[in-house]
């Protein structure tokens, strides 16, 4: 007998809640909202490892997961590029100018926070290039790639003070979590690995995302 019930509905609903909390956090129509979007989980997907990939888009909806594998190569990944192309390809992948990167970038980070699970993104900060971070926060890249310093830029939000504190709490135990896994000792570790001053860098980042630290301390 025929089924009335659209069994792709509910995707699709959740899909375009999603479209519609980011293009509410850019202020812009649907359609810029998803190029934004599918700029920032395309450009993120290919600067972080297989692992960190399928956690991040284990967290999207159906449809949504889709277009973030679009076009993926697992053996591709991590791309190791700079501030500069990624601006580059993001603008492309956005259809903005290079100048709009950081405000679109952050306001769609912080849509993406909202929606993901607790301590997400501060997972996926965790595992990327410092260089990085800046541009998805909301801070605009100097024109000369060689220089450290950001300009940042305001992006509105209304914060729960409940939600803080558990991201805060979630935080810092990611952070404490990667820690103890870099001061263990492993058999296979060769001398001369730094394990522990890369765990130190992540963790300093889980708590760079929630601004637990300052950000004066800068990767050497």
């Amino acid at each position: 007998m025929p089924h009335h019930d659209d069994p792709f509905a509910p995707a699709v609903q959740t899909a375009h809640d999603w479209l519609r909390a980011v293009a509410d956090s850019l202020d812009s129509d649907p359609a810029f909202a998803y190029r934004a979007l599918r700029a920032w989980l395309h450009t993120v997907r290919d600067r972080i490892n297989v692992s960190s990939s399928a956690h991040l888009a284990a967290q999207l909806p159906e449809l949504l997961r889709g277009a973030y594998y679009e076009g993926w190569v697992p053996s591709h990944v991590p791309v190791r590029h700079g501030t500069a192309e990624f601006v580059t390809h993001f603008a492309r992948a956005a259809g903005i100018d290079r100048d709009e990167v950081g405000l679109v970038a952050g306001a769609v980070t912080i849509a993406l926070a909202d929606l993901f699970s607790p301590g997400q993104m501060n997972r996926i900060f965790a595992v990327l290039p410092m260089h990085l971070y800046g541009v998805l926060c909301g801070a605009q890249p100097p024109a000369d790639e060689s220089l450290t310093e950001w300009q940042p830029v305001t992006v509105a939000r209304e914060v729960d003070p409940v939600a803080n504190l558990e991201n805060r709490i979630q935080a810092l135990g990611d952070a404490v979590a990667v820690l103890a896994r870099g001061l263990e000792r492993l058999p296979a570790d060769k001398p001369g690995d730094d394990r522990s001053n890369l765990a130190a860098q992540q963790a300093h980042r889980i708590l760079l995302a929630e601004g637990l630290v300052g950000a004066e301390v800068r990767e050497r």
